[in-house]
């Protein structure tokens, strides 16, 4: 195994730099986001986002436990149960999978997600979309490591803090690799998950530039930025 792991992501061209997303609108290319799961996708493209998916998900990972191992403290991964289908994935306290969800199950501290999502914000947005929904969603594992006191009553833009310190926090240490357009995608990307779907409601996960701005400060402040 490689100890570097390379990713196409973001656009920065130099290690030490911070990721900063335009909010959507301030863009001509942020354009309009996926409404609907489409559950269509072709072989190769289910293959790209495969390989998208565990990299992404080795990329956080590896971040973390480098973080952990900073603060002195020990780095105990949550589980990933993948990809799933419809109501077809792992339970969560009893209760069955949503689908065209992503999400955190604090009881069995797994990370699961429908593949009808990632295969939807793959197509339409590319391939940030994927690193961006298990990095929020890993940012809400590392909330339940957390001492109460550290983690915010506003715990899905916390999470999107999280995700932005993570992500730029792993291209900064050459875990990543990035390329041009890849912040517009992380703009669109922000944008759908606080406006189209049911389960990211503007009343509990933020508006697009709330999510945009605490995407911004994990990026710009780190960790710390966050607590």
């Amino acid at each position: 195994m490689r100890s570097t792991v390379v990713v196409l992501l973001f656009a920065l061209a130099l290690a030490g730099c911070t990721i900063e997303v335009v909010p959507p609108g301030g863009t001509p290319d942020a354009g309009s986001a996926p409404r609907t799961v489409d559950a269509r996708v072709d072989t190769a493209a289910v293959d790209a986002r495969e390989v998208d998916e565990q990299t992404a998900v080795s990329v956080v990972d590896e971040y973390w436990r480098r973080e952990f191992a900073r603060q002195g403290e020990v780095y105990d991964p949550p589980r990933v149960a993948g990809g799933y289908r419809g109501s077809s994935g792992p339970s969560c306290a009893g209760q069955p999978s949503v689908p065209g969800n992503a999400y955190y199950c604090p009881p069995s501290d797994f990370i699961a997600w429908d593949d009808s999502l990632m295969a939807a914000g793959y197509d339409q947005i590319g391939d940030a979309w994927v690193y961006l929904v298990i990095a929020h969603e890993w940012g809400h594992a590392i909330q339940a490591r957390l001492a109460s006191s550290q983690v915010s009553r506003a715990i899905e833009l916390q999470a999107d803090c999280l995700a932005g310190a993570a992500i730029t926090g792993a291209a900064n240490e050459g875990l990543v690799q990035i390329e041009e357009g890849d912040d517009v995608e992380i703009s669109r990307a922000l944008s759908a998950v606080a406006d189209d779907f049911p389960w990211t409601d503007t009343s509990s996960h933020g508006n697009a530039a709330e999510r945009t701005a605490n995407f911004n400060r994990g990026s710009r402040g780190g960790v710390e930025a966050c607590l």
